[in-house]
């Protein structure tokens, strides 16, 4: 697809502000099998010092993007020519569960191939950079979500990479965590290139956009800050769209006319063959149409009926006397006096590593101390890591096994409004994307119908286009939710009761 003026002239004000070219991908093509293409004849170039967003949606192929600058994959046609010597790094969106009973030391030591000698005192500084503190022997399954993404990002930034890639950074940060790293971002003085959907964030720092839609399997470079990226690809794929409806329009009334003259006979089968050849040259006018990035559909979660289980007289679903908070790195349980009963909810605060997600996480296991749940009452849980879901089961086998009266019908209908395609559905849990997996977890909620919904961070991995969708199904959920979200513009749209901050307890 040939450039525009205006795509020209950005190209030139990129490489006025930046330097010379440090990777470029020419012509690649990849897919996992003949049937499943992800990138067909994809071009960009990346310059020093940019700041490049990889945009697309859920399961387009970003991550695997990443796998092939890093050389974990190779392309099946094509060239990624980057400059020799640099070095690339790194920071994933999720902690590997190899790595889970790591101390911190041992931890950094996998970033490196040899042995580093100043190991302890370079983990000190890095940890300053991302603003996190914690003792060097301390098991990285024991530090929160939200540690983990801080713990992720050093890895990353000790190896002191010429390009950092970033996979979805903000996933479990709270506010200030996501202040921490929107600065640091700023000041740095390589080339970066993120996945995120956080349009926020993504807005504050970024020079330019690689769009990859997953109908044509292209990448398509925009220059620009990210919101006005997003507007300017909305308005193209409209204009692509108008001009197709046009010409779409005129085939169809000049197809309508040669079927008149070949029927005529004589010289008029002629004039019909000329139509033909005219009508050839504008179908292939057509613009091959790429697909905006899609919403799933409006949901609803139905409620588990739960009038005639062991629930007390008043209603009360959940009680809580005592949450574990974390304090220098010390686990202390603070009393509280917390009752929801039917359609209430809350919503619990606090800091990253404070204990959020061990408390739910515990309430849901039904091994919290200090809470309990009415007998009988139907849990629906999302975790931070998607560890309630058996990442040897397909996704259909997940959404079948959500409830009682799941058929067949049910489940396909179900996963199409959240656009979890047949293929999709054939996959094991583990091998999808971590947007797909938040998705199939808010399918499992509609099958699985529960009287109590405990939410931790169920914005991370999803695109942003989803979010208000998925606000508005929480906010008409019927039943009693706990929720935790470091995102308050999504907070803003549900119905909260009650809020308790573990920081204040």
């Amino acid at each position: 697809m040939s450039k525009t003026v205006a795509e020209k002239n950005n190209v030139s004000k990129l490489s006025m502000n930046h330097g010379d070219v440090i990777m470029r991908f020419d012509g690649v093509s990849f897919g996992y099998n003949a049937n499943h293409s992800i990138l067909h004849e994809v071009n960009f170039t990346v310059r020093e010092r940019a700041k490049i967003t990889l945009m697309g949606q859920n399961g387009a192929g970003k991550s695997t993007i990443f796998n092939l600058i890093t050389g974990v994959f190779q392309p099946e046609e094509g060239g990624i020519h980057i400059r020799p010597g640099v070095t690339i790094a790194t920071a994933m969106q999720v902690m590997a569960r190899a790595y889970e009973n790591d101390n911190v030391v041992s931890f950094f030591e996998r970033a490196f191939t040899e042995k580093v000698y100043d190991i302890e005192p370079r983990v000190k500084k890095i940890l300053e950079v991302v603003n996190l503190s914690a003792p060097l022997t301390k098991k990285i399954k024991e530090f929160s979500g939200g540690q983990k993404a801080r713990l992720l990002l050093a890895f990353a930034l000790i190896q002191n990479p010429d390009i950092l890639l970033l996979d979805e950074p903000t996933n479990n940060l709270d506010k200030a965590g996501i202040e921490h790293l929107t600065q640091f971002l700023i000041d740095y003085k390589k080339t970066c290139i993120v996945i995120s959907h956080d349009a926020i964030f993504l807005n504050a720092f970024a020079h330019g956009v690689l769009y990859l839609d997953s109908f044509t399997h292209k990448v398509e470079q925009y220059v620009g800050n990210y919101l006005k990226v997003v507007e300017e690809i909305a308005a193209r794929i409209e204009r692509e769209r108008m001009k197709n409806v046009k010409l779409e329009r005129d085939i169809a009334n000049r197809k309508e006319q040669m079927n008149f003259f070949a029927q005529k006979g004589g010289h008029m089968r002629d004039v019909a063959r000329k139509m033909r050849e005219a009508i050839e040259e504008l179908e292939e006018q057509l613009v091959e149409m790429r697909e905006e990035d899609k919403t799933i559909k409006n949901f609803m979660i139905p409620t588990q009926q739960i009038s005639d289980l062991n629930v007390v007289a008043d209603g009360t679903i959940v009680t809580i006397a005592g949450i574990a908070v974390v304090h220098n790195h010390k686990s202390v349980t603070k009393k509280v006096n917390i009752v929801l009963r039917k359609r209430q909810r809350l919503l619990v605060a606090g800091p990253n590593g404070i204990g959020k997600s061990s408390f739910l996480r515990a309430l849901a296991d039904g091994k919290s101390k200090g809470a309990a749940i009415a007998k009988g009452i139907e849990v629906g849980y999302y975790s931070q890591d998607f560890s309630e879901l058996d990442f040897e089961k397909t996704a259909y086998q997940v959404l079948s096994d959500a409830g009682e009266n799941s058929t067949d019908q049910s489940v396909r209908s179900v996963a199409a409004q959240f656009l979890l395609s047949e293929a999709i559905l054939k996959n094991k849990v583990g091998m999808l994307s971590e947007g797909q997996k938040g998705l199939l977890c808010f399918a499992r909620f509609v099958l699985q119908r529960p009287g109590l919904l405990i939410l931790d961070e169920p914005t991370n991995h999803i695109n942003f286009r989803h979010l208000p969708v998925i606000a508005e199904a929480l906010h008409k959920y019927e039943g009693v939710m706990i929720l935790v979200s470091h995102m308050p513009e999504f907070v803003e749209q549900i119905r909260i009761d009650q809020t308790v901050d573990l920081a204040n307890l």
